[in-house]
């Protein structure tokens, strides 16, 4: 199906050049969807451990649950290297 676009209320068909550069953005697009996906569950690893950074001040000692939830988050993109399965991690239980 052609591709068009409006110029002054008119609908105009996409010429040869409009057509291959709007098929290289939706390339683009597609092929940086798992940077994309991949940059989500690293800014919602980051917020996370960033909630239970003041328990690992040195003036507290982290107890072993709290340990194994931190590791467990700065290990949760380990192996992740497709879009799908940054959609389906399942993310540790805060103790």
């Amino acid at each position: 199906m052609a591709r068009h676009h409006l110029i002054n209320g008119v609908q105009v068909p996409f010429t040869a050049a409009e057509e291959a550069a709007r098929d290289a953005e939706e390339l683009a697009w597609t092929n940086g969807a798992f940077d994309r996906a991949i940059a989500d569950v690293r800014a919602k690893r980051d917020r996370l451990i960033a909630q239970t950074d003041y328990l690992a001040l040195s003036d507290n000692t982290l107890t072993d649950a709290m340990t194994t939830y931190r590791q467990a988050l700065r290990d949760i993109t380990n192996g992740v290297t497709t879009v799908e399965q940054c959609n389906s991690i399942t993310w540790p239980t805060k103790p």
